[in-house]
């Protein structure tokens, strides 16, 4: 079977924490500091944003680099830097800062700055800095702060090769390219499978009924929340409209109460598993997320095999997935190792083998079908490891590719699955992935994800003419509440278990539990069908094609989107309504399956609106 690439590299054993020293804001403080500083803070210590229409992810890196180097350039043009001088002077830099005297200096100026700029509460600040400065030192100094990479930013290519982020490509096979087969509807009384898709539950294990909800840390309902304010009622005993997570008992309550939903043939889960108290998680506490919540899975799913993906919550810090090459304590060889033994009962030894290297795998759960589950946290735009070399990280695209011809040579079909949605990648990973799967259109049977919390899709066109939908991507709303959501679920019904099976998706039903109702004095959970995916926007099926025109359907017709609102927020929408602009970014997410790619929404919205839509599309949503 293919293999996944590990590139060679080295990584550093992660020493004692000592305390920050008490040191000055009005201290001096070099450059190269600020600019780090400036540059990371926002993206790791950021810890929430509202649901929001559309919340495709922001620009991140690469757009605030390419924004600040010609004022770094002139900045240090001043001090006539030369080359010798410039890679002496960052030599010098990153020795000085990989001692603990430097990290802890480096982490008191962060939480000075923090607290400085309001971007959480100091306590938030001091905890989010300590757990995160020991990682992004480490990252600094092997990326932007290297010599080369340093250098050839501030004095030009003569100086050194500044090639973070750089655009990159995955090799395709040489063999032509089959011409394009759009399924055909399965005969009447074919075979249907019905898969429980299960995402983002967040588990939270200081849940406490009656606190405050609306706290000012990033996570409330918590122990540490404090009581509510008189005048307002305290976290509800199943969850709450706010930025909360879920007490076990409402995801035990979702997994007893299935049966109406069932029977199932297979469970894809894509993470995300702990809570979002991200500013204070240590890998116990994730590692107790993870085997509490597989058990509970194990415990009411029993026999019906289960497959997993790894969520961008799973590791500490969050978003923390350093790519093989990274060996040693901040390796996330801690975290592979748990997840393997805990689902080796549902995965086979292939599938172990690369989940302990890269964290995805992929296997055949009946014939004629190849489940991939894809890390896709080596395309996060706020996995700061990245920073280091974001091409074709632990080579798993290329493997991806490998896994795709082998499919296509066998006359398989295939499932993706994942966590982050493909359209919310770093640039270079989404447009190798969509080219991957316009190559691989007649093999790729269906994509699920899960992140956004919400309930969406992301449609994928031919690269040519970017007009004839191929494929499409699920986005599953979460079993969290986070925020202001009521809990849910997905099933997708499936073309069966029969020779010549298409195994696309047939349909799909989305389940809720109002909180409304459920936090009644004396009433019990229950939960209920929202929708049904084709009955609900009068589809002829769900293939590509359906997706595509329901987009332009709802352009042209305002009641039906509102319909699509109500449900992309689960039942539960937000108190504002959504206007013109927004309904056009969030229309045009649902055609954005490749990154920073507006010409995708060219025939969605007129030329002059471009601007302003572009400006929706920037909002991040950090899940």
């Amino acid at each position: 079977m293919p293999r996944p690439g590990v590139s060679p590299g080295q990584g550093r054993p992660r020493s004692g924490r000592e305390r920050a020293s008490d040191w000055s804001l009005g201290g001096r403080c070099p450059s190269f500091l600020w600019l780090a500083l400036a540059l990371a803070l926002p993206d790791s210590l950021v810890l929430w944003s509202p649901v929001e229409a559309h919340p495709l992810p922001a620009q991140g890196h690469p757009a605030k680099f390419i924004r600040l180097a010609p004022q770094l350039q002139e900045a240090f043009g001043w001090w006539n830097l030369t080359c010798p001088t410039c890679k002496g002077l960052f030599t010098a830099i990153d020795f000085g800062l990989r001692t603990q005297a430097s990290v802890a200096w480096v982490g008191s100026v962060a939480i000075k700055l923090c607290m400085l700029l309001k971007i959480a509460p100091p306590a938030v600040c001091q905890s989010a800095v300590q757990l995160f400065e020991d990682d992004m030192v480490e990252v600094w100094t092997r990326s932007v702060l290297s010599p080369s990479e340093a250098c050839g930013l501030l004095l030009g290519s003569s100086c050194g090769h500044w090639d973070i982020f750089s655009s990159w490509n995955i090799s395709l096979p040489a063999m032509p390219k089959p011409p394009p087969q759009p399924p055909k509807p399965p005969a009447p009384g074919s075979p249907v499978s019905r898969i429980l898709f299960l995402t983002d539950l967040h588990w939270d294990h200081d849940y406490l009924e009656g606190t405050d909800p609306n706290c000012e840390n990033p996570l409330c309902c918590r122990r540490d929340s404090g009581p509510p304010p008189a005048s307002q009622r305290g976290a509800g005993y199943w969850g709450e409209y706010s930025k909360c997570d879920l007490p076990l008992r409402t995801l035990e309550s979702l997994l007893a109460g299935l049966g109406p939903a069932g029977p199932f043939d297979m469970v894809y889960w894509t993470g995300d598993i702990p809570a979002h108290n991200v500013w204070q998680q240590s890998r116990q506490d994730q590692l107790r997320a993870l085997t509490t919540i597989t058990a509970l899975v194990k415990k009411f799913l029993g026999p019906v095999p289960v497959y997993p993906a790894v969520g961008n919550h799973e590791s500490t810090p969050v978003n923390g997935f350093p790519p093989p090459f990274i060996k040693g304590n901040q390796s996330s060889h801690w975290l592979y190792e748990a997840m393997a033994k805990a689902w080796e009962p549902w995965l086979p030894a292939e599938a172990l083998y690369t989940l302990r290297i890269g964290g995805f795998y992929a296997l055949s759960p009946r014939p004629g079908l190849r489940l991939i589950s894809l890390n896709m946290n080596f395309c996060s735009r706020e996995n700061f490891w990245l920073l280091i070399n974001s091409t074709d990280p632990a080579g798993q695209l290329q493997w991806l590719v490998g896994e795709l011809q082998a499919a296509e040579d066998r006359g398989d079909k295939v499932h993706i699955i994942g966590h982050i949605p493909p359209g919310h990648c770093l640039k270079s990973w989404s447009w190798n992935y969509y080219r991957i799967v316009e190559r691989y259109e007649n093999t790729l049977a269906g994509q699920f994800f899960g992140h956004t919390h919400v309930d969406e899709f992301e449609v994928f066109y031919d690269e040519e003419t970017l007009s004839r939908p191929l494929s499409v991507a699920f986005l599953a709303p979460s079993a969290t509440t986070y925020i202001g959501l009521n809990p849910g679920y997905r099933v997708y019904q499936i073309d069966g278990n029969y020779s010549g099976s298409s195994h696309v998706v047939l349909d799909h039903e989305t389940y809720i539990l109002n909180l409304t109702e459920a936090n009644e004095p004396g009433a019990t959970p229950r939960w209920r069908l929202l929708y049904r995916a084709r009955e609900t926007y009068g589809l002829p099926n769900a293939l590509p094609t359906a997706w595509h025109d329901l987009v332009y359907r709802m352009r042209r017709d305002t009641q039906l989107f509102q319909t699509f609102w109500f449900l992309y927020h689960k039942g539960h929408p937000p108190s504002e309504p959504c206007g013109a602009p927004c309904r056009l970014a969030t229309l045009c997410a649902q055609l954005s399956a490749r990154a920073d790619s507006p010409a995708l929404c060219r025939h969605l919205v007129p030329d002059a609106s471009l601007p302003d839509v572009q400006g929706l599309w920037s909002r991040p949503l950090l899940c």
